[in-house]
């Protein structure tokens, strides 16, 4: 069973930063598609940012490209999302996402099939 742990999250004021870290802990296949999604209080969790094994492709939603940036250490088998100026509609749940795939592989739907627990953002107006 591959296991995510999530850490990272905290209250920012607007305008701040904030980097969140997912390692996959019991490493199963040789390479997977990782996203992070996040969840606001009365939606449903949409997607935000996807990145490849290789880390050679990456992909985000419109709203946080060019404030966010995804990325991996192989080495570590982590995934890392550093969030820049922050805002107030910001503020969600994050959750962090794998699925087993060849290096090259990105996927932006929700149809992943491991799920971290989640780890709060809230962004102060």
């Amino acid at each position: 069973q591959v296991h995510l742990v999530e850490s990272g999250g905290g209250l920012v004021q607007s305008g701040g930063s904030l980097k969140l870290s997912c390692v996959i802990a019991e490493l199963i296949f040789n390479s997977y598609a990782m996203g992070w999604f996040r969840q606001g209080l009365g939606k449903e969790r949409g997607f935000v940012a996807a990145i490849n094994w290789s880390g050679s492709r990456s992909y985000y939603i419109d709203s946080v490209r060019g404030r966010f940036t995804i990325s991996i250490d192989n080495a570590k088998d982590t995934v890392y999302l550093q969030m820049n100026s922050l805002k107030p509609e910001d503020t969600a749940v994050y959750f962090c996402a794998a699925d087993e795939a060849a290096p090259e592989d990105v996927l932006t739907t929700p149809w992943y099939d491991y799920w971290g627990q989640g780890t709060q953002v809230t962004v102060s107006s």
